[in-house]
């Protein structure tokens, strides 16, 4: 951040006064630029045995599977942020369960919160995939998975299926999470 989006001048990267850590604050009127984590909605779509994925046509990772999940839009629910990218990504209507996995990534801002969801009719590609698809457990692309998150998010599914209980998952994917991630995924 460069400039104040209130009246237009030169920020500084300071700690204000009575804070404790750096913020962009405006050296003509004061204001403090408060910048917080972007929450990303999603769901894991289910049908009988079989898990919904979509194939990315959109960067980054185009042409990567990923689970159908987005940015949270102001004034929306995170149920409804992740109905809302599933409706959009897999023209795919779901009755959603409970929240399944919350992942915190620290080091790009953001938390995941991916929720359990049952596949409620027919599905296809929206304008951010070029395909939709469902997988059994063995069929799942995992050398093409986007990231970390729908990586973590499915094998916690898969764990969890046979005993028939999904409790809810929180944890964290570091920097160096990330980066043997991405090491090891197929370019």
């Amino acid at each position: 951040m460069n400039y104040c989006s209130h009246c237009g001048q030169p920020v500084s990267f300071t700690i204000p006064e009575g804070d404790d850590r750096p913020r962009y604050v405006c050296r003509s009127c004061g204001t403090i630029h408060y910048q917080n984590p972007i929450i990303v909605a999603g769901t894991l779509p289910t049908s009988g045995s079989r898990v919904l994925l979509c194939k990315r046509a959109i960067e980054p990772r185009k042409g990567y599977w990923t689970l159908p999940a987005g940015f949270m839009e102001n004034g929306e629910t995170t149920l409804q942020a992740a109905a809302r990218e599933t409706l959009e990504e897999a023209c795919a209507e779901v009755a959603l369960d409970n929240l399944y996995t919350l992942i915190n990534l620290p080091h790009i801002n953001q938390v995941f919160m991916i929720f359990r969801a049952r596949l409620q009719g027919s599905f296809h590609p929206g304008p951010e995939s070029l395909e939709v698809a469902l997988f059994e457990e063995h069929e799942i692309p995992w050398d093409t998975l986007a990231f970390p998150t729908i990586e973590r998010t499915l094998r916690h599914f898969f764990a969890d299926r046979p005993q028939c209980d999904f409790p809810l998952h929180v944890s964290d994917i570091t920097l160096e999470d990330r980066q043997r991630y991405f090491r090891g995924a197929a370019s």
